[in-house]
């Protein structure tokens, strides 16, 4: 029923909150502490009254679509609970509630606005929302696979158990998804007389009859079955999510980081499978999640979902929605799945280099800045690598697209190559298009300002080849570029780092060796630790691109 939400921020300190219209599937993603998990129970809590709270940070507000008239009437028929012996009621009059409660409301009255919740949203809410909302965290999502009770066929079903126990579609479905991803079959056991429960066989059941009787049987078939109440928590976690989005009757589903307890290949199974299951219903789940693998699962699904990325940083919050579409068109790109560009949405800042050995490096010197001068290094910060220079904008690009500021480190050489090669560049790092060509101008006579010296720019060097204004000219160009967070090794080369260590070779060989001169145990009196200068104070110029407020390269 959730058309859209709109958050108290918009996608950068200084935009207006916008409406977010939701799809069957909308996730939550951001670093540690922007607010994934409290933004679902804001939802949560709204949904159960239907106004704004002032105690809401993230959440501004709810807008609710109706349902169609035979919709609603269904809804309210499968929500009415059957009356208790000696219950009165006035004519016209049901019996609402879950877990325990029970109210008696005007039917009349929850049909129409249901079907026009513009103008009851607190009806829609208390009346309704409120028992059809459930959160799932944790400890939640265990539990959902304890025996349940039967309750009587003669009434509606209100458990999930008890849809799974009667529907035998919905009960295959189920069992298809867990034994793919545990090769088991899952089975509803009602051999304990009043009572539903969850048995793991070997093998699937010879029909529905003896999966649902008490004839002897079916009693032995259950028996040679090891109760579920055994398996490991992933499997628990996985089962009771499932079925809670399968069988369950709830119109909006919170999840909080359904990655826990589950591998990463059962995150991405968890991710597909809950996605398809919403396709086409009128549920909509809202997930908080840390896993780029549960969030390809959803994507990969084919089913359109809603990211949300949230930050929060020095006080300032933003929500940044990435459209469906356009998650698509970046997973089109296998680039980009290889490079888990997804992991990026869940750090705070990502460095793109040139290679794994560039990237190795770099993470190795940040993670020492963080160590031992933690105010010069850069936190929470993913460090990516490309195929090589060429693509390190290819993947820039859409990140900063995404919200996420991005920086690229590349060699010297990135000099060389004019036309379309530099062009990305420039558009991969948003630098403005009238200053593109004044800046590629300078590049050009650079480069032939470099080749004038007969040397290799790379490796005898980099800029320090060049002397006096021309050399000048150099540091301004490196100093623009990155302004826009696009940094440049100045000495040439990733092995024009350290060179007091004396590391020799080149590439993953020169990695192996300068990594065996810094050392591995810091209290080793060998190991390297922080210090100033060279590849030092680089990196702590990439940081403070980072958490400078007004930094340039970021679409608005």
């Amino acid at each position: 029923m959730i058309k859209s939400v709109k958050l108290k921020f918009g996608r950068s300190p200084a935009s207006a909150p916008e409406p977010i219209e939701t799809t069957p599937v909308t996730v939550f993603v951001g670093p540690n502490y922007s607010g994934k998990s409290k933004v679902l129970q804001e939802i949560q809590r709204f949904a159960s009254s239907g106004t704004p709270s002032t105690t809401d940070v993230i959440l501004g507000e709810m807008e609710f679509v109706g349902m169609a008239a035979d919709v609603a009437e269904r809804r309210v028929e499968a929500f009415t609970l059957k009356p208790h012996i000696g219950d009165t009621l006035a004519p016209g009059e049901i019996i609402v509630g879950r877990r325990g409660s029970r109210f008696q409301i005007p039917r009349l009255r929850l049909v129409q606005a249901l079907i026009n919740p513009a103008s009851e949203s607190g009806v829609v809410c208390e009346w309704f929302l409120a028992y059809n909302t459930m959160m799932l965290d944790g400890k939640s999502r265990i539990g959902l696979v304890q025996q349940q009770a039967a309750g009587d066929l003669q009434s509606p079903a209100h458990t999930s158990f008890q849809v799974l126990f009667r529907d035998d579609a919905k009960r295959y479905e189920l069992q298809r998804i867990i034994h793919e991803a545990f090769g088991i079959y899952l089975v509803i056991d009602p051999t304990n007389l009043g009572y539903l429960r969850l048995r793991m066989s070997a093998t699937a059941a010879r029909s529905p009859i003896v999966e649902r009787g008490i004839h002897d049987e079916s009693v032995r078939f259950h028996g040679a079955a090891l109760p579920i109440e055994i398996g490991s928590d992933g499997l628990k976690a996985f089962t009771g999510m499932m079925t809670e989005i399968i069988a369950g009757d709830p119109a909006i589903l919170l999840v909080d980081e359904p990655e826990a307890f589950l591998h990463p290949a059962l995150a991405f199974l968890l991710g597909k499978e809950v996605a398809r299951a919403t396709a086409g219903s009128e549920k909509r789940l809202f997930v908080s999640t840390h896993s780029a693998n549960f969030l390809m699962g959803c994507i990969q699904s084919g089913v359109p979902i809603t990211v949300i990325r949230l930050t929060y940083r020095d006080g300032v919050a933003t929500g940044r929605t990435l459209p469906n579409a356009e998650i698509f068109r970046l997973m089109r790109n296998p680039l980009l799945r290889s490079t888990g560009v997804l992991s990026g949405l869940f750090y705070e800042n990502v460095v793109v280099t040139e290679s794994d050995a560039d990237r190795a490096f770099y993470q190795e010197i940040n993670e020492r800045l963080l160590r031992d001068r933690p105010t010069s290094g850069i936190p929470n910060c993913l460090f990516l690598n490309a195929q090589n220079k060429q693509t390190v904008p290819t993947i820039m690009r859409p990140l900063r697209q995404l919200g996420i500021p991005t920086a690229g480190i590349v060699d010297v050489d990135v000099l060389k190559d004019g036309g379309s090669t530099w062009t990305s560049f420039m558009t991969g790092a948003y630098i403005p298009e009238v200053e593109q060509q004044p800046t590629a101008t300078l590049r050009g006579s650079l480069k032939a300002k470099l080749e004038a010296t007969f040397r290799d720019m790379k490796r005898d060097g980099g800029i320090a080849l060049l002397s006096g204004t021309d050399r000048e000219a150099a540091e301004n160009l490196l100093q623009k570029l990155a302004d826009y967070g696009l940094f440049v090794v100045p000495g040439g080369e990733l092995e024009s780092w350290l060179r007091n260590l004396g590391a020799t070779s080149h590439g993953p060989q020169w990695l192996i060796n300068v990594f065996e001169k810094l050392g591995e145990d810091p209290e080793s009196q060998s190991y390297v630790h922080a210090g100033s200068g060279d590849v030092w104070t680089f990196i702590e110029g990439v940081k403070t691109w980072f958490t400078t407020p007004d930094r340039r390269g970021i679409p608005s």
